[in-house]
């Protein structure tokens, strides 16, 4: 790009506007676009943007991507100060509580409640959408962990298990002589385990329905050694070197192998019953998945009446409610739901009864309450008061017994 022929351009463009007849609507909720963005140490977030439609004075309230103004001043292209700014004429505006990006549209609104409402919304629905996009890049990655595992155990169906003892051993051999701390990264959502059996036969039974964990996606389990015979030192060295349990059916650990796992923190499992042994190893397994996050509601209200009482020089929305449902604790976590989509979640900032501050207000009673971000109510919203619970997730591995 030279800037030659800016000018040629220029006369060119207006004469093409006059053949064609374009026009705008001077009247109405203005709409723009914001062509330039900054921030200025004197005059805050700035914006430079074309007028489509409608006519931009000072006062107007306006929303730009996740952020709005009250338009303070205007200058046009001179830096002169304007009063209104109609369609086609850029105007740069002051009043942004944030600044928006270029390219951004520019909409008229009726007030700052509604101003504040379509931020809060916009902000909510970008959550939601980056919450999809992190889903679909997590079961992409379950995917391709489950795909390996299954690649892996492939290579080792057709194998007996004393080649498979071979094929594991070359395997891990390089990480037999690292130190236990160098993996407690890795071996969070790992279980690695040894099998020894009193003979060929249950070796072979417990790897067969070993062989059927298909939940690589939620913890990856390695069977790191297996064979006949008590439990040895050598297990516990080498359960040691893998953050390992070592599991044995029919098998034994004398004295002072329990007292060198104990002191080394290594879990020996002993069973004589196979389904016991396995119901111990998924326990295992459950153990090092993560918990998941539970909603348990406590109370739900709806919104009866919606006004604003005067906070300093702020105005806050406040909805006058009914508890239809528990009770509503205002140190418990809240959310408010309109047509079926969840508008915000928060905590209260005041919860009244008549005058009162209160802490609860039990079913059937009314009240008063605002929240902790400033979000405008519609009458039949609901609240709704929960608390978060972590509840142990099991994993989706079925043996089949």
């Amino acid at each position: 790009i030279q800037g030659e022929n800016l000018m040629v351009l220029a006369e060119a463009t207006v004469a093409l506007a006059e053949m064609l007849e374009l026009k705008a609507d001077s009247t109405g909720l203005v709409e723009g676009t914001i062509i330039e963005s900054r921030k200025d140490k004197g005059k805050g977030p700035v914006t430079t943007a074309i007028i489509q439609r409608g006519t931009l004075r000072k006062g107007c309230v306006l929303v730009a991507g996740k952020t709005w103004a009250k338009v303070r001043f205007m200058f046009d292209e001179n830096g002169k100060a304007v009063e209104a700014a109609s369609p086609g004429i850029p105007v740069e505006i002051m009043g942004w509580k944030e600044v928006p990006s270029a390219g951004d549209e520019i909409l008229e609104v009726e007030s700052e409640q509604r101003a504040h409402e379509v931020v809060a919304w916009r902000t909510y629905v970008e959550q939601q959408e980056r919450m999809k996009r992190d889903v679909e890049v997590i079961e992409a990655k379950q995917k391709e962990h489950r795909m390996e595992y299954e690649k892996k155990q492939q290579k080792l169906a057709h194998l007996t298990w004393r080649q498979r003892k071979a094929v594991l051993y070359k395997a891990n051999k390089h990480l037999m002589f690292s130190k236990p701390k160098e993996r407690t990264e890795v071996d969070k959502n790992v279980l690695s385990v040894i099998v020894k059996g009193d003979v060929d036969g249950s070796v072979e039974a417990i790897l067969n329905i070993l062989d059927s964990y298909d939940a690589a996606d939620e913890c990856k389990l390695d069977i790191i050694h297996f064979g006949m015979g008590d439990i040895s030192e050598t297990d516990i060295s080498l359960a040691e070197a893998f953050n390992g349990v070592v599991f044995g059916f029919s098998v034994k650990a004398n004295e002072s192998i329990k007292q060198l796992a104990a002191k080394k923190g290594i879990k020996i499992k002993l069973h004589s019953i196979i389904y016991k042994l396995i119901e111990d190893l998924k326990d295992e397994l459950n153990s090092r998945l993560p918990p998941s996050v539970a909603e348990n509601t406590i109370g739900e209200a709806s919104v009866l009446n919606v006004f604003s009482v005067t906070v300093g020089k702020n105005k806050v929305p406040v909805a006058g409610c009914r508890v239809q449902k528990g009770l509503l604790d205002k140190k418990m976590k809240f959310k408010l739901i309109r047509n079926g989509d969840v508008i915000w979640k928060g905590s209260l900032s005041s919860l009244k009864h008549h005058k009162d501050d209160v802490q609860v207000i039990k079913m059937g009673m009314d009240c008063g309450l605002s929240l902790d971000k400033y979000i405008e109510f519609n009458i039949g919203d609901k609240i709704i008061c929960y608390e978060e619970k972590e509840v142990q997730q099991t994993t989706s591995w079925d043996p089949g017994f």
